[in-house]
């Protein structure tokens, strides 16, 4: 028999009280998540019609012999397979020659550049950490030569490195005298001591950003505890600054060594369109090969080259800089 309280009970499905292990997704929810992604479309749309598909067409190119008598139908040029690729490793030939000898150029102005542009911006950056009266006076001109458009900064450099009537000339010779007569800075093999020279101008105010964005993520209290322990700025920097700033030195150094590496502006306007033989950048190196030969197969073969060397150098150098920084934390 029924009692009166178990009668006014409701029944509870034994699964009542379980939620379902795979909820269905509401609309709104999926309208939020596919928000982000619809809105980097059009970025990713860009990117496939700036970078990706012209990379593809080089790559094509690369595998024909076009010439200038293609070159109003290139896709009706004749297959030449790794022919291209052959002539440009071919370093006993001239074009292999000449190539590794602008390869050897670039590296050597690479690594000259990327050393000095993070050497004197971290530099700079430590000493505007200090608080002084007109640092960001100071701060905004140190700037001033990477906000300068590039033509405007390299042109002002050709002025200045005329042989006759240059601002170089006459302060090393007329006023310091440390040349014998007007040296020839455009070429020769002074060329790329004023390459690397404008380089070095032009690319240093970057790393002070990097770096000085860099250091305001470092405790004070860490240099005020080194400082009562007795430690002075040189060890201060050692032990402190340079090991808080793995991260950010690692990707600067990546970045500038990219750009650099790839440079075709600076050389192009400060020498034009043959640049002299100590000075001969990769970059204006395949131009020449390519607009200037009309050789254009060839040109695309040497820069699928650049490109592989610069994604192996790329894989290295973040597997290396990785694992250091692993090791470290495990220590």
């Amino acid at each position: 028999m029924t009692t009166t309280a178990e009668a006014g009970t409701p029944r509870v499905h034994p699964d009542a009280g379980r939620k379902d292990p795979s909820p269905r997704p509401r609309p709104g929810r999926i309208r939020r998540i596919g928000l982000p992604y619809l809105l980097l479309l059009p970025a990713l749309v860009l990117e496939l019609l700036v970078h990706l598909v012209p990379m593809v067409i080089g790559i094509v190119m690369s595998f024909k012999e076009l010439t200038q008598f293609y070159i109003r139908d290139w896709g009706t040029a004749p297959w030449s397979g790794l022919d291209n690729y052959r002539v440009s490793v071919d370093f006993d030939a001239p074009v292999g020659e000449a190539l590794l000898h602008s390869f050897f150029v670039t590296v050597g102005f690479t690594l000259l550049s990327v050393g000095l542009c993070w050497l004197i911006g971290t530099a700079a950056a430590i000493f505007m950490q200090d608080t002084f009266r007109g640092r960001g006076l100071l701060r905004a001109l140190f700037l001033v030569p990477y906000a300068l458009p590039v033509y405007a900064a390299v042109i002002t450099w050709v002025f200045m490195f005329q042989h006759d009537n240059g601002l170089v000339n006459h302060v090393l010779h007329d006023q310091l005298h440390l040349t014998d007569e007007p040296s020839f800075w455009l070429i020769g093999d002074n060329s790329f001591y004023a390459l690397l020279t404008v380089s070095v101008w032009k690319g240093w105010p970057f790393a002070f950003l990097i770096v000085m964005a860099g250091l305001q993520n470092i405790p004070r209290e860490l240099y005020e505890a080194a400082a009562l322990d007795g430690a002075g700025m040189w060890q201060q920097i050692r032990r402190i600054t340079l090991p808080s700033l793995g991260a950010v030195n690692q990707v600067l150094i990546l970045v500038l060594f990219l750009w650099t590496f790839n440079d075709f502006n600076t050389p192009f306007v400060l020498f034009g369109r043959a640049a002299p033989e100590a000075a001969d950048l990769i970059s204006v190196h395949i131009y020449q090969a390519s607009f200037v030969t009309w050789n254009f197969g060839t040109g695309s073969a040497m820069s699928v080259l650049l490109l592989l060397f610069l994604l192996a150098v790329t894989g290295v150098y973040l597997a290396v800089t990785s694992r250091g920084r692993r090791t470290s934390r495990a220590r």
